[in-house]
């Protein structure tokens, strides 16, 4: 019987009642919907679907187990190459990765990969017991720098293979920007804890409050016994458009408004002492996932009007489009081909409006995407009282001036060997968003893996070419 051509539907909160609250969007499939759409998966002998997953998970063979309804066993065939399958089930892009390979793809819709790995990871934390293999020490110590999804992976990773495995966290929480980045509404926080802890079952330390660069150094580490470091540290330093007005009160990065409310739960002021500007007219400039993220928040904190700011159309817009479908379920304004030229202020140095002008699209820069050209005499006002900047960020320079020999691009990412994650430095690895800036949570992962692999591979030789 040939498969049905459309996936089966995830549940979701009705729009006007999500928009004005943090709980999950997006609700999981039940046991009869995962089963009807595992039957879709048609098990293919070549699985094109792993080729286009970073971190290598054997779909066919955790779908058939779910089918089989043997939701363990699924579960731990997923989490032989994926350290967090609870959270790559709800923010990975599988549209653009894995099941944009699925051969059922090209006459109708594709296997909902990420639903049923979603599914088969919270029957785990709902119901199962988490398999921790045991394994015997191998005598040697590698040290991680950053628990993001980066560093939790190659951790993770090296751990299974008998390495006594340390990270060093700068936050006062595991977690990265799983933790301080997503919103609520999209990841909770227990779900990040819970995966986080599964990672320390494997023999994973971590210390939190930790910052290499300024509490030790990584050739510190060295001199402690470590054999190797990974840095996995993330870009955490927030890029603006140097227009005036920008210092105004009322103006964000999105990284610091997305770390208020996530890590510092501010949108439960007072209750949680961490206060936020809840403007009524939020602009977000951007429109990235981190933009859509931050949009969407100020909805929820009480905004009258919450609007994207974009200097390209719709076509070009990087988030999600899942994302971009929600946010305007929930009833975010979308100002494209608009670009801002200074932030208003008024007397008392509080955000009074932005000035924009409109764009048109010209021909295609290096990104592959149609330059935006501004028009003249097109220039407006737009009435907003707060402006979040989300332009993506680059990493914190810190590990750079505070290590001898390690080499950086002129706009901060480390600088590695693409298929190992190789420094400049002998025995330092590094990968996610330090190399590559902002990037997805898969993406890191997909890094963190393949340099555990090769830090494994490197240890093991004894070799001392780098």
């Amino acid at each position: 019987m040939a498969a049905r051509k459309s996936r089966i539907e995830m549940p979701v909160q009705d729009p006007t009642a999500r928009a004005s609250n943090f709980e999950q969007v997006a609700l999981g499939y039940t046991e009869k919907m995962a089963l009807e759409e595992a039957s879709r998966c048609l098990g293919c002998k070549k699985p094109l679907c792993v080729q286009g997953c970073p971190v290598s998970v054997n779909i066919p063979g955790f779908i058939k187990l779910i089918k089989e309804q043997k939701y363990q066993d699924a579960i731990n065939v997923v989490k032989s190459t994926n350290n967090l399958p609870a959270v790559c089930g709800r923010v990975c892009p599988q549209e653009a990765q894995c099941e944009s390979k699925c051969v059922l793809g090209r006459r109708g819709q594709p296997v909902a990969i990420g639903r049923l790995e979603r599914f088969v990871a919270d029957w785990e934390l709902e119901h199962g017991t988490p398999e921790v293999p045991e394994v015997e020490p191998n005598g040697k110590k590698v040290a991680v720098v950053g628990a993001g999804p980066s560093g939790l992976t190659c951790a993770g990773d090296l751990a299974k293979l008998g390495y006594d495995v340390t990270i060093f966290e700068s936050l006062h929480e595991p977690g990265g920007v799983l933790i301080y980045g997503i919103p609520e509404f999209r990841l909770p926080k227990d779900v990040v804890r819970k995966e986080v802890n599964y990672v320390r079952n494997l023999g994973v330390k971590i210390e939190t409050s930790f910052i290499i660069g300024r509490t030790t150094t990584i050739d510190e580490l060295f001199d402690d016994g470590f054999h190797a470091v990974f840095i996995g540290s993330g870009a955490g330093l927030p890029m603006f458009m140097h227009i005036p007005g920008e210092n105004l009160n009322g103006v964000y990065s999105a990284n610091e408004y997305l770390t208020r409310i996530n890590l510092m739960k501010a949108y439960l002021f007072p209750e949680h002492d961490t206060p936020i500007v809840s403007g009524k007219k939020v602009a977000v400039v951007g429109a990235g996932n981190v933009a859509m993220d931050s949009v969407r928040c100020a909805l929820r904190l009480g905004a009258d009007k919450a609007m994207i700011v974009y200097r390209r159309g719709r076509e070009e817009m990087p988030a999600r489009a899942e994302e971009i479908h929600h946010a305007e379920e929930e009833g975010v304004e979308f100002h494209l081909l608009t670009n801002p030229v200074r932030i208003l202020g008024d007397e008392k140095g509080w955000v009074k409006g932005m000035e924009c002008i409109k764009m048109e699209l010209g021909e295609p820069d290096k990104s592959g995407r149609r330059r935006p050209v501004p028009i003249p005499g097109s220039e407006f006002v737009l009435d907003v009282d707060t402006v979040i900047m989300s332009l993506g960020t680059s990493p914190n320079p810190i590990l750079v001036q505070t290590t001898d020999g390690l080499g950086a691009h002129k706009w901060g990412g480390l600088k590695t060997h693409e298929e190992t994650g190789r420094t400049t430095k002998p025995g330092v690895w590094a990968g996610g968003d330090a190399v590559t800036g902002s990037a997805t949570v898969i993406l890191a992962m997909g890094a963190g893996k393949a340099a555990a692999q090769d830090i494994h591979e490197y240890l093991e030789s004894g070799s001392t070419d780098w």
